[in-house]
């Protein structure tokens, strides 16, 4: 493919954006080459700025599960947008989808929007302190919460320590309030409680790890991390950026039948725009402003166009009873497409999946932890990686992230992608 176009804006973009990117993972950086820029999408489809189509399978990092371009969205933002773009004001339809959201997801009495994951995360963390009047929380290596400062931590030399700076203008007094232990690995969690009794006041996961590629809990791991919140007065917090709507209407709580205490959320639940969200019980939302002491507020939260998208998308979700069987279908498919041609090729693989979230890694272990995935053959999914662009299929640019299945993926376009992966592996 030519990428001409995308070249050019690249170099003229590295001249006024650092590192001619608005987010980091979109540089290229981990897989080299210059970016593609996209012109436009639509259903499972990406075309470029020199009209290369590719078929997409990071779908905006998360949020597209209906496909590009879905028309009750779109159309939902046109006809709020006739009305006007914010106003900084409450607006009935930020009720209706929290009414929507509290009724789709177990254990949540109370829902607030934000702009991010980012945001949700952070101030779930400070509900978190502010509730258990405690300062320090749990959070796991390879998990990723956003850029906000006490997640932006890693580990120091032993299980129990305190965790270290991992960037520049994170203080080191915030980053011993963040503990780190080791994900699916519940002897590192109880050596942190053991260390910092009756200080913790939360474990933050993502219940489905999806920032070290796609890497699930095992051997009941969410569910001893509940008995250990419950037995120390902590609160636990899911992060459910990336799969709450996703894997299941109620997300990972329903999916694994595990009651967090908080919930946070992005992606679906913003149908493609900025949006996201925290939510829990109403004895824990009311210690936030203006009903309690804990400081939380935003401008554009609630934004009405957000709100608007967010609202058209879970409702497509909540009627459509077999989407997360065709999900699944199809994500099973692809899997076991993608299994047969890479043994057949003679590859050194090992693939994990959750319902319409997946990853590849190249090695030979199974992955459970950061450490595993670091583990994988890093040039090896470089070039996999610029293969599979080059003959239209755009997979993420890292090994640490996963893939993200669409709705509106065809078997077509599966049986394209599984060709694919067959030729670039022979």
């Amino acid at each position: 493919m030519l990428y001409k176009r995308s070249s050019e804006l690249f170099v003229e973009a590295l001249k006024y954006i650092p590192g001619g990117v608005n987010s980091p993972v979109r540089a290229f950086k981990s897989v080299g080459g210059t970016p593609i820029y996209v012109k436009k999408a639509n259903g499972a489809y990406l075309y470029d700025e020199d009209n290369n189509q590719y078929i997409d399978y990071i779908n905006s990092w998360g949020p597209m599960i209906l496909g590009h371009a879905y028309e009750p969205v779109v159309n939902a933002v046109i006809e709020k947008t006739k009305q006007g773009t914010s106003f900084g004001t409450p607006t009935e339809i930020e009720t209706e989808i929290a009414q929507l959201a509290v009724s789709m997801v177990p254990n949540i009495d109370k829902i607030r929007f934000v702009n991010s994951g980012t945001e949700a995360c952070m101030s779930a963390v400070r509900l978190a302190r502010g509730f258990t009047n405690r300062e320090k929380i749990i959070k796991f290596r390879g998990c990723y919460h956003g850029h906000s400062d006490s997640f932006l931590i890693a580990a120091g030399s032993g299980l129990s320590t305190f965790g270290v700076p991992s960037s520049p203008g994170v203080t080191k007094g915030t980053a011993q309030d963040t503990l780190l232990a080791n994900f699916n690995d519940i002897e590192s969690v109880i050596e942190l409680f053991k260390a910092n009794p009756n200080q913790i006041a939360a474990i933050i996961i993502e219940p489905v790890a999806g920032n070290m590629g796609c890497v699930p809990p095992v051997n009941n791991f969410l569910q001893k991390l509940r008995s250990i919140c419950d037995e120390n007065g902590t609160l636990l917090i899911f992060d459910e950026v990336m799969t709450g709507f996703r894997l299941a209407k109620g997300g990972a709580q329903e999916l694994y039948n595990v009651t967090a205490d908080i919930v946070c959320f992005g992606k679906v639940i913003g149908g493609g725009l900025p949006v996201g969200a925290f939510a829990a019980r109403t004895e824990i939302m009311d210690y936030l402003a203006p009903v309690g002491p804990v400081y939380q507020a935003g401008t554009l939260s609630g934004n009405p166009l957000a709100m608007a998208a967010g609202l058209a998308m879970l409702q497509a979700i909540n009627n459509d009873t077999e989407l997360f069987n065709r999900l699944e279908e199809k994500t099973a498919y692809l899997e076991a497409g993608i299994r047969n041609v890479l043994t057949q090729n003679n590859k050194t693989f090992t693939i994990n999946r959750v319902g319409s979230m997946i990853s590849v890694f190249f090695c030979d272990i199974t992955v459970e932890n950061y450490e595993d995935a670091a583990k994988a053959d890093t040039p090896e999914f470089k070039k996999f990686f610029h293969d599979l662009l080059e003959r239209g299929v755009y997979i993420a640019p890292s090994s640490y992230e996963t893939w993200f299945i669409t709705d509106a993926l065809t078997y077509d376009d599966l049986d394209k992608t599984i060709e694919v992966i067959n030729e670039v592996t022979k």
